[in-house]
This record gives C-alpha cells, sequence and structure tokens, in this order.
C-alpha cells in the first residue's frame, strides 16, 4: 500500500513540474471585472490582453476601454493614460518582458513626452511569472519614477489568468487583481 501512495505522490509531483515548465500565458484574455479587485481611478469599463509567450520572453499588447469620469458626460472612447498597462502614464500598448531575469530598456511615449522604460520578469518554479516595470518622466515637481509589479498565476485548466499588481506612484501606492478568462 505504501508504494501505491509514494509511486501516486511522484505522479503528482512530476505533473506539477511539467505543468510549471511549460505553463503558457498565450492567448486573448478578457479581463472579468466582476472578480477583478482594481483600484479607484482605473475605471476600466473593459480589457483585453493578448499575450504571445516564447522560452525567453511575453509580449502583452493591451486594449481598454474606460469609463467616463463620474462628472463627465459619456464619451465614446477607449485608449491610453490612466493607471493602465504598466502603471502611471502606461496605457494602452504592447509591452515586452524578458524572463531571464535581466532588464531591458526601451522608451515610451507618455503624457510628457518620452519616458524611459525598464522592464523584467523572470519565470518562477512554480510556472507563476514576476513582471515589473519602472517609468521615468520628468513632471511639475522633477524628475519621477514609477514602479508595477505583477505576479502572474494560472489556474490549473489555464482558462483563469490572476494578476496581482503593486504600484507606487508619486501619489502612493496602488494595489489590485486582475482576473482574466481566456476567449
Amino acid at each position: 500500500m505504501k508504494r501505491i501512495f509514494v509511486l501516486a505522490a511522484a505522479v503528482c509531483l512530476l505533473s506539477i513540474a511539467a505543468f510549471a515548465q511549460t505553463a503558457s500565458y498565450s492567448g486573448t484574455w478578457k479581463l472579468d471585472a466582476s472578480r477583478s479587485t482594481l483600484s479607484g481611478p482605473m475605471r476600466i469599463e473593459s480589457m483585453t490582453w493578448t499575450v504571445t509567450q516564447t522560452d525567453k520572453q511575453i509580449t502583452v499588447e493591451s486594449v481598454t476601454k474606460r469609463l467616463p469620469p463620474n462628472d463627465a458626460p459619456p464619451a465614446g472612447g477607449g485608449g491610453r493614460g490612466g493607471m493602465g498597462r504598466g502603471g502611471f502614464g502606461g496605457g494602452d500598448g504592447t509591452n515586452t518582458f524578458p524572463l531571464d531575469g535581466k532588464e531591458i530598456k526601451s522608451e515610451v511615449d507618455g503624457p510628457m513626452g518620452k519616458m524611459p522604460v525598464a522592464y523584467k520578469g523572470t519565470r518562477e518554479a512554480d510556472g507563476s511569472l514576476k513582471l515589473s516595470t519602472a517609468r521615468t518622466f520628468n513632471g511639475p515637481n522633477g524628475e519621477m519614477t514609477v514602479t508595477t509589479d505583477e505576479a502572474w498565476s494560472l489556474s490549473a485548466d489555464g482558462k483563469t489568468l490572476t494578476v496581482k499588481r503593486s504600484s507606487t506612484t508619486p501619489r502612493g501606492e496602488q494595489t489590485s487583481t486582475f482576473v482574466f478568462t481566456k476567449s
């Protein structure tokens, strides 16, 4: 009987290890706002992420439709700005993160002109991802850096993506949990 238990435990551990090594986040993901906990300034009506992953990197294309401010008449657009993908000034667009723990740098258009951005990512032993972004820009009070850290995890069936995000901005720290379903 002990042999059967040991064999079953070994099979379970190998299955978990195989999932961790092969976890793929690639696909189209739609935000499930009812299961998410979003910080107030985001005002997201809908969000779709198209994710492409290789062994070396993960690329996220974000499209967001925002709710109008409480004191503004409804308007059509989604678009850039706010606390979208990657933090203050992030908005929609495409971001690529290396998965080897090394930092890569780029420049993106921001509300005050070009901003240097540093991207970093790691794949954890359990298959989860840790992604971080640091954006530096000149604002009315001088140079500021905004950092965003994300912890990504997949459900066992690979159909639910949970992203826990923490952003440190000039207005303080904001945390959110995004729950996406694969479409």
